[in-house]
């Protein structure tokens, strides 16, 4: 399972600031996530101010 951003995201960025593997990227005033790099640590949902971030089952 790794984590999605929905279109709830304001682009603040806080995310991408406390990713350990540096998956989260700015892309069209809103951040997403690479399914590939993310290792479920959850730390994005836990700082998003609008609960933007979300686990997504394959």
């Amino acid at each position: 399972m790794v984590f999605h951003i929905n279109d709830d995201c304001i682009c603040c960025g806080l995310c991408a600031e406390e990713c350990p593997v540096s998956c989260i990227h700015e892309r069209d005033n809103r951040y997403i996530i690479d399914d590939s790099e993310c290792i479920d640590c959850g730390n994005c949902a836990e700082v998003c101010p609008v609960d933007a971030p979300h686990p997504e089952e394959d």
